[in-house]
């Protein structure tokens, strides 16, 4: 389904160039669930960018379908760290804003507009305006309005940082059910290493800057997944280790990539 070959991104700044990631290489199937970690500034968010076709890459190109990515598609969906809901919308029109922007018919829509509502539990709240949810509610919302064009690619930017642990976690758990209904093919960029291994079917590590695939870890484990007690408990906990190993090698060779910008250091290597 998505395909990133070769890709590279440098920003220029008023500083200087700023490689933000070098010669990415990953193939996601249809359907599957990736998550994204890595350090700060290692170029997770600007890797979901140039899939959902906000920026170019300044060498190799991104296929989603068979076809390059060149600019915004109306089958890739993007959902923010904010949930961004304008304050004078109610939550069902809000959900209901993609459809108008497409210029597609609202009557047609409505009714999956309220079903999505329904499965992350706000069919009482579809008159309600934003400021009158709590933020975990709120970001269920802009999950419906991601869904709502029933989109082939769903791409998530740290959607539950700014949430409390135990709402981050319940939205996981709702969202593990949503992905196992729809089966749209998800990227998840996070900073958790425990949110990552609760939804992703792989986890793409990223190195520190310029981002490269230091590793991708397979999570053979059945869903639903939880931090609970559970039969897969000790799955859970063990890739989770491995997962904070990795980073954590990953900072301790952070000044060796920078002395060597062209060349990465043995332990950083694919």
């Amino acid at each position: 389904m998505i395909k990133i070959v070769g890709v590279s991104r440098t920003f220029q700044t008023r500083k200087g160039s700023v490689e933000a990631l070098r010669n990415v290489d990953l193939d996601i199937g249809d359907g599957e669930f990736v998550a994204v970690i890595g350090r700060s500034g290692c170029g997770k968010s600007t890797l979901l960018r140039l899939v959902a076709g906000l920026i170019s890459p300044t060498a190799g190109e991104v296929l989603i379908g068979g076809t390059p990515v060149g600019k915004p598609r109306r089958d890739v969906s993007m959902m923010f760290q904010q949930p961004a809901l304008l304050p004078w919308r109610s939550v069902l029109d809000n959900v209901l804003l993609p459809i108008e922007m497409f210029g597609w018919r609202r009557s047609r829509h409505a009714e999956r507009a309220r079903h999505l509502l329904d499965m992350v539990g706000l069919t009482d709240f579809q008159s309600r305006l934003p400021h009158e949810l709590s933020g975990g509610m709120q970001q269920r919302v802009a999950l419906c309005r991601a869904l709502i064009q029933q989109p082939r690619v769903l791409l998530m930017d740290e959607p539950f940082s700014a949430l409390d642990a135990l709402t981050r976690e319940e939205l996981a758990g709702e969202l593990q059910r949503i992905h196992t209904d729809l089966k749209a093919t998800t990227i998840f960029v996070t900073h958790s290493i425990q949110e990552a291994v609760l939804l992703a079917d792989r986890v793409v590590v990223l190195s520190a800057r310029p981002g490269r695939i230091r590793k991708i870890i397979d999570v053979a484990i059945p869903r639903p997944r939880s931090f609970s007690r559970s039969t897969h408990l000790a799955e859970v906990s063990s890739i989770v280790a491995d997962l904070h190993e990795l980073l954590l090698d990953i900072e301790d060779n952070r000044d060796a990539l920078a002395a060597a910008p062209g060349r990465a250091p043995a332990g950083l290597r694919s």
